[in-house]
């Protein structure tokens, strides 16, 4: 499809731009995306170092209804995740919920779904994704990051943006809970599937509900879901 996309050299965050374009009647499937962000953010509000090299876009979906933001969270990362691996074959991206992409253990990614409403009525939803290409990565975060081109040397983001964007979009009108399928694909990349957790609550990690939650089997035996919060393991 003919997408409109905005690229700008430098901008605070391409989900602000987005919320503005938009605000002002963009059509779905809009699209942004920068050069280097100066105040990036992830999930929970946190600091996203975006430079120059990565790939830093928004996309705006307008569904009919509302969707749950953490199914759609994981199923923008799975459409995400096999967008990247068509473009660069020969490595296999793995998903540590809720957001987070993974890349030989070390996050390559992640993705970020805020919603505006216009009084009672959803008005739209912008997908954030920020994927390290050929950045560089802030040397605090050297043993836990990780850029595409420290794998697969010559990497650039432009032949991932329109894969990646058509990939989200397609999404934009799918509803209910996550399906067999989708779970099945969810199980095969589960980065934490197995692990031990320190946060939220001590115990196994065991995969993901329909409704997006993570399950984890508490040192009790009780399973409990998580909806929110920072995800820890033991190890690290």
């Amino acid at each position: 499809m003919a997408r409109r996309v905005h690229r700008v050299e430098r901008t605070p965050s391409t989900q602000d731009v987005l919320h503005e374009l938009a605000a002002a009647g963009a059509a779905a499937g809009t699209v942004v995306i920068a050069g280097e962000q100066t105040a990036g953010r992830g999930s929970r509000g946190r600091a996203w170092a975006s430079p120059a090299g990565g790939l830093w876009m928004s996309v705006l979906l307008r569904p009919e209804v509302a969707p749950a933001l953490e199914v759609l969270s994981l199923r923008v990362a799975l459409a995400v995740s096999a967008a990247i691996e068509a473009v660069v074959p020969g490595i296999a991206l793995q998903l540590k919920w809720p957001n987070d992409l993974v890349l030989a253990g070390r996050k390559l990614g992640g993705i970020l779904c805020e919603a505006r409403w216009q009084g009672n009525s959803l008005g739209w939803v912008a997908v954030g994704v920020g994927v390290n290409v050929a950045n560089g990565i802030p040397e605090a975060l050297g043993t836990s990051a990780i850029a595409l081109a420290m794998l697969v040397p010559g990497a650039e983001p432009d032949p991932l943006t329109e894969p990646i964007a058509a990939a989200i979009t397609v999404l934009g009108d799918r509803q209910g809970h996550l399906t067999e399928d989708e779970l099945a694909s969810f199980r095969a990349r589960d980065w934490l599937a197995g692990k031990r957790l320190r946060e939220p609550v001590t115990g196994t990690a065991g995969g993901v509900g329909r409704d997006g939650a993570l399950l984890l089997r508490r040192d009790d035996g009780v399973i409990q879901e998580v909806r929110s919060g920072s995800v820890l393991t033991v190890d690290g």
